[in-house]
């Protein structure tokens, strides 16, 4: 006889899904299905791997041993991301303190893990990356979510966390900037207070800077530039075209290290080696990487026109990364609805911002322009015909 008792899953996988990646599936099954979706759903790059890291895997590959690495990753790809902070931050970073890591994912999950104990208290801001909350939540960290909307460019600051910290003590604090969904950048006095507040405090800052390179301004400032006390984590997903790559990093404050290492490998054994070396390899890539960037920035300028006439409103600065979030037009319900009959009419995907905000989040749609400049320009046209029909 076989054991017929329910199997329950864990109240940690009680979290939210993660919406961007269910709008992201359904497109797919349109695409498949030979209906021409175009999707501003994820924040994922349409350029391909630039040629030199492509290279460099063939040569590797080619020569057919493909293994683990140390947990820490290949010394050849931390010393270059060494060399990559002297250059763009003026900042020295030991070596020794560089963890490659398999995405940015595993690198927030390494994060949290090495700082964080059940029940931490951990601040975040609202809208933000959901699985920032849904990692804490699956851990047994208590997320808290500080609302930031356009009043105060949905900027979270120092005087927010203060705030926080007095009403119950926090433990640590994350800050993406450029950030995900509104591409706010913490301009370098902001962050540079909220730095040195949590150094005082002792609250661990860990700052998401996965999205530095894609800045249409000043260039953002990094936090280890204030203190050797953040947590960096930051990807080859998002300005460097390796999102399929899986294959980040993380720099660490020195105690931490041993931790994340002995961590990552249970976890993870190690990030890929293959693409550990095209990773190295695509810091050399510039000028490859400074032309797809000059299409987000076009896409951005079509975005910023396009979005007010066709009724969104409360726009976020669009500062960074490559992202536009703001209120979707009065008269069309909620935002999830709206995402709804927007992909299935015109074939047009969307997220609808309950992703990013539980609870505002059904006014709000966040709309990505990673793709090729043709594509934002037909989803443009496409949206204006059906808010015009509407």
């Amino acid at each position: 006889m076989y054991d017929t008792r329910p199997i329950k899953a864990s109240r940690r996988s009680e979290i939210d899904p993660f919406r961007a990646m269910d709008v992201l599936a359904e497109a797919n099954r349109m695409i498949a299905a030979g209906e021409p979706v175009i999707s501003l759903a994820v924040g994922q790059p349409s350029a391909p791997v630039p040629a030199k890291a492509a290279a460099a895997a063939r040569v590797f590959l080619d020569a057919g041993q493909v293994g683990y690495t140390d947990a820490l990753g290949r010394a050849g790809l931390r010393a270059r991301i060494a060399r990559h902070y002297r250059e763009t931050y003026g900042v020295t970073v030991g070596v020794d303190r560089i963890m490659v890591t398999t995405g940015s994912s595993a690198g927030f999950n390494l994060a949290f893990l090495a700082a964080f104990d059940v029940g931490d208290r951990v601040a975040i801001a609202s809208p933000g990356y959901p699985a920032y909350r849904n990692i804490l939540k699956a851990l047994g960290i208590v997320p808290v979510e500080i609302p930031v909307g356009s009043a105060d460019g949905y900027l979270l600051t120092a005087d927010h966390l203060a705030a926080a910290h007095r009403e119950a003590p926090l433990a640590g604090v994350l800050v993406a900037s450029p950030a995900n969904p509104t591409g706010t950048v913490t301009p370098r006095e902001e962050l540079r207070r909220l730095v040195e507040f949590t150094d005082r405090e002792g609250i661990a800052f860990i700052s998401d800077e996965i999205y530095h390179g894609l800045v249409y301004g000043q260039p953002a400032a990094s936090a280890l530039e204030f203190s050797s006390r953040p947590i960096v984590v930051n990807s080859f997903s998002k300005y460097y075209c390796m999102t399929g790559w899986r294959i980040g990093w993380l720099v660490l404050p020195v105690p931490l290290v041993r931790a994340a290492e002995r961590i990552g490998q249970s976890l993870y054994i190690s990030a890929p080696e293959l693409s550990q070396v095209a990773a190295e390899a695509v810091f050399e890539a510039t000028d490859e990487l400074e032309r797809v960037k000059a299409d987000y920035f076009r896409n951005r300028t079509t975005l910023l026109a396009a979005l007010p006439e066709l009724g969104f409103s409360e726009l976020a600065p669009i500062d960074g990364a490559f992202y536009a979030y703001g209120r979707i037009p009065e008269g069309h319900g909620a935002a999830s609805d709206l995402a709804r009959r927007v992909l299935m009419e015109c074939h047009v995907a969307m997220t609808p911002g309950l992703d990013f905000d539980s609870t505002d989040g059904e006014g709000f749609m966040r709309l990505s322009y990673a793709g090729a400049p043709a594509a934002i320009d037909e989803a443009v046209a496409r949206l204006r015909s059906f808010f015009r029909q509407d």
